[in-house]
């Protein structure tokens, strides 16, 4: 193979469509130097905003998805080959908006659906965590989904989790690919 065969496989372009349909981001893209303020922000339903105006074409959001990344500092970006721009995020950058049992090789998995249609399965990459809300008024659950980005789960989507949940101990729980998933503990009850 001649050297110049090697260096256009190692920059194959990413594909977009298959990004945007299964949720994947542009990891590893080099952070260019220029950087902007886009005046994007994403609430805390996971609607996405540009200078104050909803976004409503989902396509559209799902393309802005695939180059959203966050800095150890806990700022959002959208980072592109080109530039890259700061964007405001209420609490996270997707929201869990249904879920699903499906029965996996040994046990039970859960599979949760993001706000811009990509499922997630609970599991080890995928865990789920309770922690304070932005403003710390309240612990909140959260899945990883990719990269250094969470997801939200919804109101709803969490009480059919609370549904699922069984006692282990003082720890109420749930069980997704052989993983076991705290969402509370009786002495926090018992301490508020």
């Amino acid at each position: 193979m001649h050297d110049h065969d090697t260096k256009s496989k190692a920059r194959k372009k990413p594909n977009f469509a298959e990004l945007m349909k299964h949720g994947g981001g542009l990891s590893g893209v080099a952070w260019p130097e220029n950087c902007s303020d886009f005046d994007m922000r994403i609430a805390t339903d996971g609607t996405w905003f540009y200078r104050g105006s909803p976004i409503g074409r989902k396509p559209l959001v799902k393309l802005f998805a695939t180059a959203l990344q966050r800095d150890t500092d806990g700022q959002y970006w959208l980072v592109t080959p080109v530039e890259r721009g700061l964007v405001s995020v209420d609490d996270a950058p997707f929201v869990i908006v249904e879920m699903q049992q499906r029965s996996g090789i040994h046990n039970m998995e859960l599979h949760m659906r993001t706000n811009l249609d990509h499922w997630i399965r609970l599991d080890a990459e995928h865990p789920l965590t309770m922690r304070k809300a932005p403003d710390g008024t309240e612990d909140r659950p959260y899945v990883h989904v990719r990269d250094d980005l969470d997801a939200l789960i919804n109101r709803a989507v969490y009480y059919d989790l609370v549904e699922l949940a069984e006692f282990e101990g003082a720890a109420l729980v749930v069980h997704s690919a052989e993983q076991v998933f705290i969402l509370g503990n009786l002495e926090e009850v018992d301490a508020n």
